[in-house]
């Protein structure tokens, strides 16, 4: 009886545990393909802006954190007319990497990690 006991209690301290972790804010990065620099302005549903500004050719950024949502991100690109743009849902615990693709138009793609 005391063994049921025990391994009541270890099973209610672990499932505990377990929903108590928070989940994370995604995050955002920004990897330029293309041979200018480019400045990235992401929008967030919640009516937040986080701009990550001179990301130069070849470039990746450090990892920026948003809230989840609805998200738009728009690329100026130097010496560009087109200012491409990619609107995309952002998750809870998700990595997402925005690329600066090359080409003859600028576009974005979006990654998720």
């Amino acid at each position: 009886m005391k063994n049921i006991l025990v391994g009541i209690l270890s099973l209610a301290f672990i499932i505990a545990i377990i929903s108590c972790a928070a989940e994370e804010d995604p995050q955002f990065r920004i990897r330029n393909e293309r041979a200018n620099k480019a400045n990235v302005q992401i929008q967030t549903s919640g009516g937040n802006t986080i701009n990550i500004n001179d990301v130069g050719a070849g470039q990746t950024t450090a990892y920026q954190t948003a809230a989840e949502g609805n998200v738009t991100a728009t690329a100026v690109i130097q010496n560009e007319s087109v200012s491409p743009t990619v609107t995309f849902f952002a998750a809870k615990d998700t990595r997402y990497t925005i690329v600066i693709q090359t080409g003859t138009t600028p576009s974005l793609r979006v990654d998720r990690e």
